[in-house]
């Protein structure tokens, strides 16, 4: 098993290995990893070309796994993701032929263009780690992670996530453009081909689950706890908010802060960790009232008042 400074060592290189294909991004790339260490999903919402395609690849290279990715569109049926039963010739019977859903890294590209029939075969599997297909139940890879992600702009021909398939994610992230200078280094590493062919492990999947493990033995003080549930209890009663954060919700806010704690080799949470990461983890959670809505306020004004009038405990 690793210790604390082992696995800072290890989450490092990683990181590092990223932004040799994602420049500029070192906290959404943290984030990210974050999200995958401490067993959750994350929904990256934002415009097409920013890396996140690279960023699923280059994740899963980093630590030698498997990743597929899932063009959704409206035509796409869940046993395209899950598989599905073919005749055998050679057996005279009917075989299971796994879908791209058996891999570590999946990436559901415009998981909103599919149907909610479709992107409800993911259910299952992000809340599980186990899928169902022909009456049988599956186990999926120990690192099994999904990358889903959705245009925030073009909303023709697109289908809503319901409240619990966004309930499903730990995180919602977004990569955003890059700057006139990062701009002008992607472009020039890219003229000759792209970083991420070049990209080489720099862990093994073996040592990536020791730290995950290690993750689960983070303390959790009786302050940041606390903390953490009055923010979400807070969303609960929001005059703006018609429907507030889950014990889910808490869950995926205390698993990110260990996540988050590790990476900088500490043992314990400290509420100020619960603070940078509930925007990530909440905003999405959060179905505001019509009056908020039609008063142009979204998701984020609302959390950060409630944080604001929150303080956060000294220790």
């Amino acid at each position: 098993m690793v210790n604390p400074r082992q696995a800072r060592a290890i989450l490092d290189q990683v990181v590092a290995n990223i932004q040799q294909v994602i420049l500029g991004k070192e906290i959404p790339i943290r984030q990210a990893l974050t999200c995958w260490l401490a067993g959750g999903h994350v929904l990256f919402e934002d415009v097409p070309g920013t890396g996140k395609t690279i960023l699923a690849r280059a994740m899963a290279t980093s630590v030698n796994v498997r990743t597929r990715r899932v063009q959704f569109t409206p035509d796409l049926l869940p046993s395209d993701i899950i598989g599905t039963a073919v005749f055998s010739r050679a057996q005279s019977n009917f075989v299971f032929v796994p879908g791209p859903i058996f891999t570590s890294v999946l990436l559901a590209d415009e998981i909103n263009r599919a149907t909610p029939r479709t992107q409800s075969a993911l259910l299952q599997a992000m809340a599980e780690g186990q899928c169902t297909a022909e009456n049988k139940t599956y186990n999926l890879p120990e690192t099994f992670f999904v990358i889903a992600t959705q245009n925030p702009v073009e909303q023709q021909g697109t289908f809503p996530l319901p409240e619990a398939q966004l309930d499903r994610f730990m995180m919602r992230l977004g990569l955003g453009y890059p700057t006139n200078d990062v701009e002008q280094e992607v472009i020039k590493a890219q003229l000759l081909g792209h970083p991420i062919d070049r990209l080489q492990p720099v862990v093994s999947e073996a040592e990536w689950q020791q730290v995950r493990t290690l993750c689960r033995q983070v303390q959790v003080s009786d302050s940041a706890l606390q903390y953490a549930m009055a923010l979400v209890d807070h969303t609960r009663k929001h005059h703006q908010i018609a429907l507030g954060g889950s014990p889910r919700a808490t869950i995926a806010l205390i698993r990110c802060a260990q996540a988050y704690a590790l990476m900088g080799e500490e043992l314990y949470i400290k509420p100020d960790f619960i603070k940078i990461l509930a925007p990530a983890v909440l905003e999405h959670r959060l179905i505001l009232t019509t009056q908020a809505r039609l008063e142009g306020v979204d998701a984020a004004d609302v959390l950060a008042e409630i944080m604001h009038n929150i303080p956060v405990p000294v220790r």
